[in-house]
């Protein structure tokens, strides 16, 4: 029996483990690397253990520092959750040899799997069906597009979509660096990529015994940048035929590698139908809650029985019920390329009502660094039926109160309510189609942007007259100056004004817009007869306004701007804080480049993110080179554009 376990890996999904932990009575490790000193996993951890260092690779890809550890703290066993070291197979050798219980496969399974092209060939003995592997070196434009994959890892690290041949030796280059730093293995491979395919997947769980459940289907086709984004179950619209042919190939790929614990099976389904073996990520999946959901089972619990040593039931699994969607909420700003945000999380505020989950690594006042994954938390929803799931997981996450960097709540909202979604018309092109429709600017805005200004003057009155809501009916109106306030939207960055008039009761907007009472957190406004309430936080500079129908973040800014914060034209600022990993080939002051063209790869939480060329014209200042940290804001390099008007300073 297992008495004390560590978990070798940090943020929700070791807080989801803890959680199980708890409810059977096993006492838990958590081990932390020092930007995580203070993290959610180490507060709720029994025990915590420092890994010395910040980087991935410094910490939780130690496998040596983590097997000390466990070692140093008395743990028995050992769950290595999912990403970092997961599908390590030398790591659940060290583990294991030296004496610890490891809550995962077999090594020689993860050995068999780790290794995505090995792996194909595995299964094409079993007879699962996949897609040929295209070489590299010979490739045409005949092969086009390809998909480039890392071989030793998922999570959408390492991969690339090549349309151009001549892109391709660009992008194997920048795919190896990729899958490198996340998973120390450089190598990647390349398979035909299907245009507008379905991601459809199996969970699997298998006991010592002899016995594996094939736990339904998932479908997990809206994606951004490979990165699962929204994930449900069971995957709508397959007939039974399809179903049954994705159920019993996973369950041939668990048996072909003798197979024990939680594993799931990735295919890809094509327009028409046809289904194609992916890769078996052996390891509990980010969206294994949905299963959780549906199946009203606690997989970790069932992890950790196996890994005992104990049989899965002998009557088999529960039969599902309902359906279960699950959104990602990641601090990352879908307009522009999916930036990752860092910055302190001042508020998470999700609604706790039957039928929601939520499984996060932060609580507000928590900070959101440079070293990790982007993702704040998974909200997922269970109802009987997929439309009412839908419905509630987009009102959950519409009234949530979420403060501190910009979010992608607004694009899953908008997600969750597009027709195409609405109607099971699913495939990985989904946001290459749509993003621009999903990250219009919210409506309201100026609205909002007035409510923030009348609870700031609510707030300045209260100073005077001491505390309470100011209210407001009929009152005659006495001639003052109007009053202005300048906000910036954020994250798109628009400015917008909201007037209003003083008047011995209290501001007065000079839209047609009543107030029916404004205090420093609430506002109440009517407009054409209907009222909406609106709270708002202010943090610093920063107001937060959160309304029934969305929220606003606007930053306050000066009566007038400041000279000193404009910009040389054609400067290159760092658009996060991050490391620089290289530079173009021959990049240079003087050299000429083009508009658009890739100058600069900075790695930030574990992805690469590309600077490019404002506008044609010459580089006429370079301040990065590989290796430098550098701040959001940070000026990397200069373009002059010789067709730029000179400006008159």
């Amino acid at each position: 029996m297992i008495t004390t376990l560590l978990v070798a890996n940090r943020g929700e999904i070791a807080c989801r483990i803890f959680r199980t932990c708890r409810e059977l009575g096993i006492s838990t490790v958590a081990v932390y690397s020092d930007a995580d000193a203070d993290a959610l996993h180490v507060r709720e951890a029994d025990t915590a253990v420092r890994l010395p260092g910040a980087a991935p690779s410094d910490t939780y890809l130690r496998g040596d520092l983590v097997v000390a550890a466990a070692l140093a703290a008395g743990a028995d066993a050992v769950h290595p959750g999912y990403g970092f070291l997961s599908e390590n197979a030398g790591f659940a050798a060290a583990v294991q040899d030296a004496g610890l219980l490891w809550v995962g496969p077999p090594v020689k399974a993860i050995e068999m799997m780790a290794s995505k092209t090995r792996a194909k060939e595995l299964m094409a003995a079993a007879d699962v069906p996949l897609l040929a592997p295209v070489d590299t070196a010979h490739a045409t434009d005949g092969d086009l597009p390809l998909l480039l994959k890392a071989a030793a890892g998922g999570g959408g690290r390492g991969m690339r979509i090549v349309r151009d041949l001549g892109a391709l030796a660009a992008e194997l280059t920048a795919a190896s660096a990729e899958a490198t730093a996340a998973f120390g293995d450089g190598e990647v491979f390349a398979e035909p990529y299907v245009e507008r395919g379905r991601h459809v997947e199996v969970q699997v769980m298998a006991d010592g015994h002899g016995t594996v459940w094939a736990l339904g289907t998932r479908d997990c086709s809206l994606q951004r940048r490979h990165q699962k984004v929204i994930e449900e179950a069971p995957a709508p619209g397959l007939d039974d035929a399809l179903r049954d042919r994705l159920h019993d190939a996973a369950v041939a790929a668990a048996r072909a590698v003798g197979y024990r614990g939680a594993g799931t099976v990735e295919f890809l389904v094509s327009a028409d139908g046809r289904p194609y073996f992916l890769e078996m990520n052996t390891r509990l999946q980010v969206e294994h809650p949905v299963t959780e959901a549906v199946f009203g089972l606690d997989l970790v619990a069932l992890q950790l029985r196996i890994a005992e040593g104990g049989p899965l039931p002998a009557d088999g699994p529960p039969q599902p019920r309902g359906h279960a969607v699950e959104a990602r909420l990641y601090a990352e700003d879908p307009a522009r390329d999916w930036q990752p945000q860092t910055g302190a999380l001042l508020t998470l505020d999700v609604p706790r009502e039957p039928g929601l989950r939520l499984d996060t690594g932060y609580t507000g006042g928590d900070t959101i660094g440079v070293h990790y994954d982007p993702m704040i938390a998974k909200v997922v929803a269970h109802a009987p039926t997929r439309a009412e799931a839908v419905r509630h997981l987009a009102r959950a996450l519409e009234r949530a109160r979420i403060h501190g960097p910009a979010t992608n709540r607004d694009l899953l909202v908008r997600s969750l309510r597009h027709p195409d979604f609405a109607a099971a018309r699913l495939d990985t092109g989904f946001y290459d189609r749509h993003l621009d429709e999903l990250t219009q600017r919210p409506d309201g805005r100026e609205l909002a942007a007035l409510a923030a200004a009348l609870a700031d003057a609510a707030d300045r009155r209260s100073g005077d007259t001491g505390p309470g809501p100011a209210r407001f009916g009929a009152w005659r109106n006495v001639a003052s100056q109007p009053q202005t306030k300048r906000y910036r939207a954020e994250p798109d960055g628009t400015e917008t004004e909201a007037s209003y008039r003083t008047t011995r009761n209290g501001p007065v907007p000079l839209a047609d817009v009543r107030v029916v009472a404004a205090r420093p957190d609430r506002v109440t406004l009517e407009t054409d007869g209907v009222t909406r309430h609106f709270t708002v936080t202010a943090h610093q500079d920063r107001v937060y306004v959160d309304t029934a129908t969305g929220a606003h973040t606007f930053t306050a800014l000066p009566r007038f701007t400041d000279p000193a914060e404009r910009t040389e034209p054609g400067s290159l600022l760092a658009p996060m804080p991050g490391t620089v990993v290289r530079l173009a080939d021959g990049l240079a002051p003087g050299v000429a480049v083009e508009a658009g063209q890739p100058l600069i790869w900075l790695e930030a939480m574990k992805m690469e993110h590309r600077i490019l060329a404002p506008a044609s014209g010459t580089l006429t200042a370079l301040h990065a080179e590989p290796g430098r940290q550098v701040e959001v804001g940070a000026l990397l390099a200069v373009v002059t554009d010789p067709a730029a008007p000179e400006e008159n300073v």
